[in-house]
Protein backbone atom coordinates (compact mmCIF):
# COMPACT_ATOMS: atom_id res chain seq x y z
CA UNK A 1 0.00 0.00 0.00
CA UNK A 2 3.02 2.68 -0.75
CA UNK A 3 0.68 4.75 -2.65
CA UNK A 4 -1.77 5.42 0.09
CA UNK A 5 0.76 6.32 2.62
CA UNK A 6 3.00 8.29 -0.37
CA UNK A 7 0.00 10.40 -0.50
CA UNK A 8 -1.11 10.86 2.80
CA UNK A 9 2.58 13.04 2.87
CA UNK A 10 1.06 15.22 -0.46
CA UNK A 11 -0.45 18.29 0.07
CA UNK A 12 -3.93 18.28 -1.43
CA UNK A 13 -5.85 21.70 -2.67
CA UNK A 14 -9.66 21.79 -2.24
CA UNK A 15 -11.62 22.04 -5.73
CA UNK A 16 -14.54 21.64 -6.79
CA UNK A 17 -17.13 19.03 -8.88
CA UNK A 18 -20.72 19.05 -9.64
CA UNK A 19 -22.18 15.97 -8.57
CA UNK A 20 -26.26 14.92 -8.37
CA UNK A 21 -28.29 15.70 -5.01
CA UNK A 22 -29.53 11.79 -4.81
CA UNK A 23 -25.78 10.98 -5.21
CA UNK A 24 -24.22 12.84 -2.35
CA UNK A 25 -26.98 11.27 -0.13
CA UNK A 26 -26.98 7.81 -1.47
CA UNK A 27 -22.96 8.16 -0.84
CA UNK A 28 -23.59 9.72 2.09
CA UNK A 29 -26.12 6.81 3.39
CA UNK A 30 -23.65 4.28 2.35
CA UNK A 31 -20.98 6.19 4.27
CA UNK A 32 -18.89 6.46 1.38
CA UNK A 33 -16.05 9.62 1.37
CA UNK A 34 -16.52 11.10 -2.01
CA UNK A 35 -13.09 12.90 -1.96
CA UNK A 36 -11.66 9.07 -1.21
CA UNK A 37 -13.66 7.18 -3.32
CA UNK A 38 -12.54 10.03 -6.63
CA UNK A 39 -8.84 9.29 -5.46
CA UNK A 40 -9.21 5.81 -5.64
CA UNK A 41 -10.86 5.52 -9.16
CA UNK A 42 -8.98 8.43 -10.56
CA UNK A 43 -5.76 6.39 -9.58
CA UNK A 44 -7.01 2.95 -11.02
CA UNK A 45 -7.89 4.75 -14.23
CA UNK A 46 -4.54 6.46 -13.96
CA UNK A 47 -3.23 2.68 -14.04
CA UNK A 48 -5.29 1.20 -16.96
CA UNK A 49 -4.57 4.43 -19.02
CA UNK A 50 -0.29 3.59 -18.75
CA UNK A 51 -0.88 -0.38 -18.66
CA UNK A 52 -2.75 0.73 -22.22
CA UNK A 53 0.09 2.58 -23.21
CA UNK A 54 2.70 0.40 -22.13
CA UNK A 55 0.92 -2.76 -24.41
CA UNK A 56 0.77 -0.43 -27.30
CA UNK A 57 4.73 0.56 -26.79
CA UNK A 58 5.61 -2.67 -26.32
CA UNK A 59 3.29 -4.59 -28.53
CA UNK A 60 6.64 -5.32 -31.41
CA UNK A 61 8.59 -7.05 -28.40
CA UNK A 62 5.60 -8.63 -27.06
CA UNK A 63 4.24 -10.56 -30.99
CA UNK A 64 8.44 -11.58 -31.07
CA UNK A 65 8.21 -13.03 -27.82
CA UNK A 66 5.16 -15.21 -28.52
CA UNK A 67 6.56 -16.06 -32.21
CA UNK A 68 9.43 -17.26 -30.61
CA UNK A 69 7.62 -19.52 -27.94
CA UNK A 70 4.94 -20.75 -30.36
CA UNK A 71 8.28 -22.38 -32.63
CA UNK A 72 10.85 -23.02 -29.83
CA UNK A 73 8.85 -23.50 -26.88
CA UNK A 74 9.40 -22.09 -23.84
CA UNK A 75 12.43 -21.63 -22.60
CA UNK A 76 14.07 -23.63 -20.03
CA UNK A 77 10.63 -25.48 -20.22
CA UNK A 78 13.25 -28.76 -19.60
CA UNK A 79 13.90 -27.80 -15.62
CA UNK A 80 10.00 -27.09 -14.89
CA UNK A 81 9.05 -28.87 -12.34
CA UNK A 82 4.90 -28.66 -12.88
Amino acid sequence: MQPARREATIPKRATNVSLSDPLIAEAKALGINLSQSRRERHRSGDQRKKTEQWLIENRDAIESANEYVKKHGLPLAQFRQF
